[in-house]
């Protein structure tokens, strides 16, 4: 097996964990009176993680070596994901979910940053496809990402405003 394949799987595997944990807890937060916000761009997202992954499997040689300073900077922006997920617990979801009661989290990565999975994932959509040479993917999923953040988090903003007061 390559190591394109190998890390191919695993992330693709990571993110289909990740939908199954946010969907259950969006079902949580949804029963608890929660409300999500701008649930339109929503599959926006979806679509740009899964055809990230495709350009880089589409793009890249299945024989090529990865750049191991690289794939070892992605591996640790996975381990600073996982602390993203576990700070925010059963807040964390891939959708804007606001629940008027519930606190803002403000420790862990949120002390030190706002929005740190969004950085995190930025730097993911580059590196990943840096690491095995995917320039154009690196350099065009970021551009796309760039702008579905931009949105995102001006909604996010707007969605947890009354509670920053």
């Amino acid at each position: 097996m390559s190591w394109l394949a190998l890390v191919l799987g695993l992330v693709g595997l990571q993110r289909l964990g990740e939908l199954v944990l946010a969907r259950r807890n969006t079902k949580r937060l949804l029963a608890r009176g929660g409300r999500e916000i701008d649930a339109e761009h929503y599959p926006l997202f979806i679509l740009l993680h899964a055809s990230w992954l495709a350009a880089i499997a589409l793009s890249v040689p299945w024989d090529r070596e990865p750049n191991w300073p690289l794939l070892a900077l992605f591996a640790a922006l996975q381990l600073l994901r996982v602390w993203v997920i576990a700070t925010l617990g059963r807040y964390w979801t891939t959708r804007i979910i606001t629940l008027d009661d519930a606190p803002l989290i403000r420790r862990g990565p949120y002390r030190l940053v706002r929005h740190p999975n969004y950085w995190i994932v930025a730097l993911e959509i580059a590196v990943l496809p840096l690491a095995f040479g995917a320039w154009a993917a690196a350099l065009i999923w970021s551009a796309l990402n760039a702008l579905l953040l931009r949105h995102r988090i001006r909604v996010e903003d707007a969605a947890l405003a009354p509670r920053r007061s």
